[in-house]
């Protein structure tokens, strides 16, 4: 069953085209993968996922109904929510004030928002710094923080937009570790990331852009083996 449907998604800032004709399902319960090199779209198709800016063409779907026209803050209440390339937590509050203010997206008091905000921080492996101002935190902590905010919001779908980037290899495979729970208690994902071990082991399917179009889509294996990817992909990342 789709959860989320991109159909025929075009995005223009004036006369560049940053996508053009995108279109694809996210299943319930999957995770799916988008690849592509640097500038091909994909921080700009979670952008019109999540409402931060409407397609110029074409819908984005959630549950069957489109979401194309809604404010960020209501299609993350109607389940859908997201991290940032560029973490940016409130800086001057702690681990657990940061994860509180996203709970109050579901908690209807402070005794509730903390519940969850302390859930998701147990969850993510953070409960022993929730005291520590978030400012302070190192970036694999800061990355960890972030997706404890976003299922805080309890979503039934999460947007991880390069959550890897910047981690070492022992943080990498923790937060794969994380990623995999999140999937067990039934979250779709979709996943931005760079780091291709990551997408080959996480990702149930693969979409690639590039240039803002959608050049394949399958499974990993289809993915690591299609001459277009290795071509615009993968090819550039092993002579970069």
């Amino acid at each position: 069953m789709s959860l989320l449907q991109i159909q025929n998604v075009s995005k223009r800032f004036g006369g560049l085209a940053a996508l053009t004709d995108v279109s694809y399902s996210v299943q319930k319960g999957e995770i799916l993968g988008l690849i592509g090199p640097n500038g091909a779209g994909k921080t700009t198709l979670f952008n019109v996922v999540n409402g931060f800016y409407p397609p110029t063409k074409g819908e984005v779907l959630f549950k069957g109904e489109s979401i194309s026209h809604l404010q960020p803050f209501q299609i993350c209440k109607r389940g859908v929510g997201r991290t940032f390339q560029v973490v940016r937590p409130l800086q001057r509050m702690t681990a657990l004030d940061n994860v509180i203010a996203s709970a109050f997206l579901r908690a209807k008091d402070k005794p509730g928002a903390e519940g969850i905000a302390l859930d998701a921080l147990q969850f993510t492996g953070l409960y022993e710094d929730r005291s520590l101002v978030s400012k302070g935190l190192p970036l694999g902590k800061r990355k960890k923080l972030e997706i404890a905010r976003a299922l805080a919001t309890q979503p039934e779908m999460l947007l991880l937009d390069e959550s890897f980037a910047g981690l070492n290899p022992f943080e990498q495979n923790e937060l794969i570790d994380i990623i995999r729970k999140v999937k067990a208690k039934g979250i779709t994902i979709m996943i931005i990331e760079h780091h291709m071990k990551v997408i080959m082991s996480l990702s149930d399917r693969v979409v690639v852009l590039n240039y803002g179009e959608k050049i394949a889509e399958g499974t990993p294996k289809e993915i690591g083996n299609n001459p277009l990817v290795i071509e615009a992909y993968l090819g550039e990342a092993e002579s970069a």
